[in-house]
């Protein structure tokens, strides 16, 4: 069998040699990782500064303020949510059996209430009393309810804001029809 010059050079021990030779020569390799081939080698991430950790509490506790801001801004609104319903409701229960309002009223009185002019039906006496101050107008669920002066007061104390009108007599001219000196048209 004929051997190779590669298998002779080996036998003779030349080769070795010279692999002993170029590894003294050249410098130690690095140690690998111990991760298997073809995996990425995960670097360490380095130690966070004190000036890193303080902004990351600051951001926490940015957070968890304006949570609890948003918390206590939900809780006031419904809390005010809640006594605006008991109002309505005291108003409510105050007003039943109590409404003058008259179903062949045949005169409009116009008014002011929220920016708009309103108007509610009531008949020639009502008109006279209403201008006089003796009745006042309510808002309630959607209508002007007309009431008398003591029950007008009654629900300005509960909720000024569903008091929709009632003349002070000394405030306002009133001429012999009962009708205010300023309202004329």
């Amino acid at each position: 069998m004929v051997d190779s010059l590669r298998d002779q050079l080996l036998k003779s021990g030349i080769v070795k040699q010279l692999k002993d030779e170029k590894r003294q020569q050249q410098p130690a390799p690095k140690p690998k990782a111990p991760f298997a081939k073809g995996k990425p080698t995960h670097k360490s991430k380095p130690a966070r500064s004190d000036s890193e950790m303080d902004l990351a509490k600051a951001y926490a506790i940015r957070a968890q303020t304006e949570a609890q801001e948003r918390k206590r801004i939900e809780q006031e609104a419904a809390e005010q949510a809640r006594l605006k319903r008991e109002r309505k409701a005291k108003v409510q229960q105050l007003l039943e059996g109590q409404v003058l309002n008259k179903a062949d009223a045949d005169q409009v009185r116009h008014f002011e209430y929220g920016g708009k002019i309103r108007r509610v039906y009531v008949d020639a006496n009502q008109l006279a009393d209403l201008n006089a101050g003796k009745l006042g107008i309510v808002q309630n669920a959607g209508r002007y309810l007309l009431v008398t002066q003591a029950l007008a007061e009654q629900v300005r104390e509960i909720d000024p804001h569903l008091l929709a009108l009632l003349v002070s007599p000394a405030a306002a001219g009133v001429d012999e029809d009962g009708i205010p000196d300023d309202l004329m048209w």
